[in-house]
């Protein structure tokens, strides 16, 4: 079935005009000559909102979203109720219940709209997943070329060996012209990201024009189809040693997975999205969404130099105060200016990598990372976990969620978000907990708690754990160091973890927090402090019933 044929279908679009499957040339100069809408506070909806750089189309195209959705609107995502998967989603805050009747209201008017503007979409077919036993085929339909670029950027385009692609497909409609009215369409806002489990449809209409949501969105799809067939899916990242040892990072954003497996000694597999069969590790994507905000260079060769290269899109980097863009080199621009944002980001195609896994592919993962980014700066640098504390720590989700990753939030702040993804988790906590312990146990995967906040302090007071360090601890983790016989611990007398005494590459200093603060006694009140927070997260999230121990 032709596409067109197939929109008319699916969404009863009749009058409008696709431009289907551009290649990044040709969606670049599509997004500097037509992607138009709000960017500053009070601006009209016909600014620019694509830019080139001095490097032109050999060079990345810098992306402005609109001034309020700097980060996924959170509070603006749902998923239909529909009666048959009512009982199964995980509704919370960030994924909230969205009436049927409302919602298929919503989607007539946004398709009428598009209708009768006789709109211009874009169209890219690709596929959300590497590994074609789970792989999804995903059609992005939206009114910005810049969407369906980053689109192009971040998913496999071939997927050899899927069944039944058009049974299988998925379909976003993402319309940032359109404006939600709350009191006819059900919405809480002028803007709603909705899923749509019976009829595989994702709808953005309004404002959220962040990139993340592109790609957020169908991850979260894939949360809920991933573990009916038996596959865990994972917000981690991924890479492969020279030994053929598999690793993978759990984590939120900002706590080091782009960074961490970005390493020229490993293949990289993925840094974001991962699914975990029979067969090992896959990524779900073909491209990576760093955070570019404080960028070191020098500690991150890799993503710095991407930023120079052709297809690629900067988001919400402010241009120079003394130079045009167009006269800007993509390496002049001021990564530590947040006047925008905390989250500015960056897309780049996975090949942009020089190390890339065959297949974004890797076997069963030798060792398990949990990232975490204490603001408190109680939690040791690295902690030795087993079994049930392997479980209890994943269903926590403990981090400091870092300014700007989502609307709204302006300073870091400490949280919790099951299976480190929270939002995006479709099914309660302990379905991805039963996946994560059955794999465990059966390919007998070691597993550490790595912590790349703060030591010494709490954040603000003390400067953050450094990226040579946290490389050193992990490496030691990923050659089985920290679990070799011999190794010495200490367990910490309030969080009950297990500390290595001492690892190579780092000052032994380091491995024990208490021993870092100028005062012990604020030392033992801020941990008493974080112990309380985990066991009043565990009580009020009622894991104890899943079958989690409760380890603190």
């Amino acid at each position: 079935m032709e596409f067109t044929e197939a929109l008319q279908r699916k969404l009863g679009l009749k009058t409008v005009t696709y431009k289907y499957n551009l290649n990044k040339d040709q969606l670049f100069l599509e997004a500097i000559a037509n992607d138009r809408g709000r960017v500053r506070a009070g601006g009209p909806d016909t600014e620019a909102k694509a830019y080139a750089t001095k490097l032109g189309i050999k060079g990345p195209l810098v992306f402005y979203t609109d001034h309020n959705c700097t980060g996924r609107p959170v509070n603006d995502t749902f998923a239909v109720a529909w009666p048959e998967v009512e009982g199964e989603i995980w509704w919370k805050d960030n994924l909230q219940k969205y009436d049927p009747e409302k919602y298929q209201g919503l989607l007539k008017r946004v398709v009428h709209y598009l209708n009768e503007r006789k709109a211009t979409l874009y169209v890219q077919d690709v596929y959300a997943g590497a590994d074609p036993i789970y792989s999804v085929p995903y059609r992005f339909v939206g009114e910005y070329a810049t969407h369906a670029m980053f689109a192009r950027n971040m998913f496999p385009k071939h997927v050899d060996g899927v069944e039944g692609v058009e049974q299988k497909r998925w379909t976003m409609l993402n319309v940032p012209s359109f404006r939600c009215e709350p009191q006819r369409d059900g919405s809480r806002s002028d803007l709603a990201v909705i899923i749509d489990f019976r009829n595989q449809i994702c709808l953005v209409a309004g404002r959220a024009d962040y990139c993340g949501v592109v790609k957020k969105t169908i991850f979260t799809v894939m949360n809920f189809l991933m573990p009916s067939q038996g596959f865990l899916s994972m917000h981690c990242s991924g890479n492969i040693g020279s030994s053929g040892d598999t690793a993978i990072m759990f984590g939120l954003s900002g706590t080091g997975k782009t960074t961490l497996s970005a390493d020229p000694e490993r293949k990289l597999i993925g840094d974001d999205e991962a699914g975990w069969t029979g067969s090992g590790v896959s990524n779900l994507e073909d491209g990576c969404y760093a955070k570019l905000i404080d960028l070191d260079k020098q500690a991150e060769p890799i993503i710095a130099a991407a930023l120079s290269m052709e297809g690629t899109i900067i988001e919400n980097v402010p241009p120079l105060w003394d130079k045009p863009l167009e006269q800007t080199d993509p390496q002049e621009l001021d990564l530590n200016d947040r006047s925008i944002t905390e989250n500015t980001r960056f897309s780049y195609p996975l090949t942009c990598n020089p190390n890339v896994a065959d297949g974004a592919r890797g076997g069963h993962p030798r060792t398990i990372v949990m990232l975490t980014a204490d603001a408190f700066g109680v939690l040791p640098p690295v902690s030795i976990l087993e079994g049930k504390q392997a479980m209890y720590h994943f269903v926590q989700g403990f981090t400091a969620k870092v300014a700007g990753t989502e609307v709204g939030l302006k300073e870091p702040q400490a949280t919790f978000s099951a299976c480190f993804g929270g939002p995006f988790m479709s099914h309660r906590p302990s379905v991805y907990a039963e996946l994560l312990h059955e794999n465990m146990e059966t390919h007998k995967s070691r597993c550490v708690l790595l912590n790349t906040g703060w030591h010494g302090g709490p954040a603000g007071k003390v400067p953050r754990i450094s990226i040579r360090d946290t490389r050193a601890l992990l490496n030691a983790a990923l050659r089985g160091d920290l679990h070799a016989r011999g190794m010495e611990y200490e367990e910490h007398p309030v969080l009950h973890l297990r500390m290595p005494k001492h690892c190579p590459g780092v000052d032994s200093h380091l491995l024990n927090p208490r021993s870092a603060w100028p005062d012990k006694a604020d030392y033992d009140a801020a941990a008493q402090k974080l112990c309380d927070m985990f066991r009043q997260n565990f009580d009020q999230n009622g894991f104890a019933g899943f079958g989690i121990e409760p380890v603190m």
